[in-house]
């Protein structure tokens, strides 16, 4: 007997029937479809109770228009919280840092001032020939100025 090697379209066609893709597709159903449904259902009731609510005969818009704005203020000052507590946590950090920080941007700088002197070099080099070649050709037309005069 030989033996068969399972097909790809056999693992399309076919889900795997081992427990833990079972208990997957229970998770899935019960932790995040479900919730998401529900949430949904939620938002469009409220919405209909609100709309309901505010465009009554009798019903206080401004009210509602005041507790629309607190309800988008809040998101916002939690986020704000978070940076500012980022923010807090940032300047702790450099604070520590500063004691260890002035011997190695002391190195940092030895390194930067070394670099600087190989850059200055080597521009210098790259430009030494072109400054030379001018100087040459403005002897040339020095001399021919001076021959044209005589």
């Amino acid at each position: 007997m030989k033996a068969q090697l399972p097909s790809p379209l056999n693992k399309l066609i076919a889900p795997p029937d081992h427990d833990s893709y079972l208990k997957h597709r229970q998770q899935r159903a019960t932790q995040i479809i479900l919730p998401v449904v529900i949430s949904t259902l939620f938002m469009i009731a409220l919405i209909v109770l609100i709309s309901f609510v505010t465009f009554n005969s009798a019903g206080d818009v401004g009210r509602w228009a005041a507790i629309s704005t607190i309800w988008i203020v809040i998101p916002i000052l939690l986020v704000g919280l978070i940076l500012l507590a980022i923010l807090i946590g940032l300047i702790y950090l450099m604070a520590r840092a500063l004691g260890a920080l002035p011997y190695y941007t002391g190195i940092a700088q030895n390194y930067v001032y070394i670099a600087r002197d190989y850059i200055i070099r080597a521009a210098d080099m790259i430009a030494k020939p072109v400054i030379a070649i001018d100087g040459y050709i403005e002897n040339i037309r020095k001399f021919f100025e001076r021959i044209t005069k005589l």
